[in-house]
């Protein structure tokens, strides 16, 4: 029996950036551990800013000539500071909540610009050059010239992925367990008070 397909994606170690003396942004990393024949590259890390996911969402929407329901980024905050822990782990909840549900839809996996977002350097002119193949290179290239342009990824940083696999696997069953339970007691609460005298609730007798 082949080993079940799983795609992992991370969004973490947020960077401020400065573009000039009064401007900043908020870039952050995107991991992907993954087995999945969809992908070129089977781990690899990204950065990204706000603004990028924008861009990734818009022209899913318009690629899938709106036939995907696509789940919804975390609303732009007008407010949102550079310094602010709660914001930004708040925001990097949400754009990996949004990757996470993106990866598992197969329409949206056959998408050039997905895997170029999640796996090449690219700006985002560069990206939707390359996907209309007006780049000079197909995307597979694109992907693969990104990587080398990086610091390869050496045996502990590909062990530290497959940790974090792990590791969200493992949270994910805690999770399922927990529901399990939850489910139980409720069976138990609602076959108590089937069992109760007319006109007694299983709050009162607790």
């Amino acid at each position: 029996m082949g080993e079940k397909e799983f795609i992992s994606v991370w969004v973490r170690d947020p960077r401020i950036c400065k573009e000039d003396f009064w401007h900043a942004y908020m870039d952050y990393e995107i991991c992907i551990h993954t087995n999945s024949l969809a992908f070129n590259r089977k781990s690899s890390c990204v950065r990204r800013r706000f603004s990028e996911f924008v861009w990734l969402r818009q022209k899913l929407q318009e690629n899938t000539l709106l036939l995907v329901n696509l789940p919804q980024l975390p609303p732009k905050n007008p407010f949102f500071s550079l310094n602010n822990g709660q914001q930004i782990n708040t925001r990097m909840k949400g754009l990996q909540q949004f990757l996470q549900t993106v990866v598992l839809n197969p329409l949206l996996l056959s998408d050039s610009c997905l895997h170029l977002f999640l796996q090449s350097q690219l700006s985002v002119p560069h990206m939707e050059a390359c996907a209309e193949g007006r780049g000079g290179v197909t995307v597979t290239q694109a992907i693969h010239s990104s990587a080398l342009s990086r610091l390869r990824f050496g045996p502990e940083q590909e062990e530290d992925l497959r940790e974090d696999h792990q590791e969200q696997e493992e949270d994910l069953r805690e999770d399922h367990q927990e529901q399990e339970e939850d489910l139980k007691e409720d069976h138990l609460v609602i076959g108590r008070s089937e069992r109760e005298p007319a006109g007694v609730r299983a709050s009162d007798v607790e």
